[in-house]
């Protein structure tokens, strides 16, 4: 896509949004079903995911733990953003990597000892 296609495709709402600020509000919504071995059917609109246990938690690494999934939503979101301020600036991207780490103590999961502060 080219800086012109992107300003194109999203000038009538930024339009809309300066004209009705409340349209710009939008409502996300989410639903899961528990489902056996302590999973939650998740649907994303594109494919269903199963949220399992963490194998550090039990789990057998057969189902995408939940704090997986945040990691990889802030990964597709970081990407969107860079990709879309690149385009509308006519900056290329000729190589981009997005990797954020997360840190989990899963002794606190398991009310193996009090959460203290690690920081």
């Amino acid at each position: 896509m080219t800086a012109d296609g992107l300003r194109s495709l999203q000038a009538p709402l930024k339009a809309q949004y300066r004209d009705h600020p409340d349209t710009a509000l939008v409502s996300l919504h989410a639903e899961g079903r528990v489902g056996e071995n302590v999973t939650c059917k998740i649907e994303t609109g594109k494919a269903r995911v199963e949220a399992g246990l963490h194998p550090a938690t039990g789990g057998d690494g057969s189902s995408a733990c939940s704090a997986d999934i945040a990691t990889r939503t802030l990964v597709g979101c970081a990407g969107v953003t860079l990709s879309a301020i690149a385009t509308a600036l006519s900056i290329p991207l000729r190589d981009a990597t997005i990797e954020p780490r997360a840190i989990s103590i899963f002794r606190h999961t398991r009310c193996i000892q009090r959460c203290t502060r690690w920081f």
